[in-house]
């Protein structure tokens, strides 16, 4: 294993602690004494890949990296490789993020199947306590995109009566949101404003979407397709 050793724009690739001891007494700022070789030479004995800096002054350091490098070219050539290969993965994952997103953005206006599992707040009644109780909401609406679809069903959900106001509602990135956008060919139907449409055997006017509820453990949601505008 060889050391690469840097000083502000000293630099050296070396193969043996006589190399490093050379280079450290080339450097005027630089004391090296039985100290500062037996810290070397403990660092290079440990297992760790670790960097190690040798204080020389307040605010100054000597940088020691441990390498396969044969020479200082190499390692360069190596360092580049393993910045690239970082930042790509850096890439990668803000790539992942941004599809994410812009699947969710993406505009397709018509009819989606939705649901969302929200955490509810249910209180005792005999004890008057309050828990949180996962509740599936599910609906069939008109949207513009997914993102919009998630945010309907999140503003219908705060403004109903029966839903706390301390319920907690998931990201729409999360596996708690699910959606499925509908034949293509209902966003045509539902295009022209007068249309009369039906939705899960309850008929509204002017493209308004139906809501149906799916009930779980003790919750009191009913199951009167409760009605919002599109």
């Amino acid at each position: 294993m060889n050391l690469y050793v840097r000083y502000f724009d000293h630099e050296t690739l070396a193969t043996n602690m006589d190399e490093v001891v050379s280079f450290l007494n080339s450097i005027n700022e630089i004391k090296v004494d039985d100290s500062v070789v037996s810290r070397i030479m403990s660092f290079v004995e440990t297992e760790g890949e670790y960097p190690f800096r040798l204080k020389v002054s307040y605010s100054n350091y000597v940088l020691f990296l441990k390498t396969e490098a044969k020479d200082l070219n190499e390692f360069k050539y190596l360092e580049k490789l393993r910045k690239e290969q970082r930042l790509d993965g850096r890439m990668l994952m803000s790539e992942r993020k941004r599809t994410q997103m812009e699947i969710l953005n993406e505009p397709h206006i018509g009819w989606y199947d939705a649901s969302l599992t929200f955490k509810r707040v249910v209180q005792n009644p005999e004890t008057g306590k309050c828990k949180y109780v996962d509740t599936r909401f599910r609906v069939r609406l008109i949207a513009e995109s997914a993102m919009h679809c998630y945010n309907r069903i999140v503003e219908h959900l705060k403004n109903r009566q029966d839903v706390d106001q301390r319920s907690q509602f998931p990201s729409a990135k999360s596996n708690s949101f699910e959606y499925e956008f509908l034949d293509f060919k209902k966003e045509e139907e539902n295009s022209e404003p007068n249309e009369s449409v039906t939705v899960e055997g309850v008929t509204s006017d002017n493209g308004i979407s139906s809501i149906s509820i799916a009930n779980q453990g003790s919750l009191n949601f009913s199951d009167d397709a409760s009605e919002f505008a599109s």
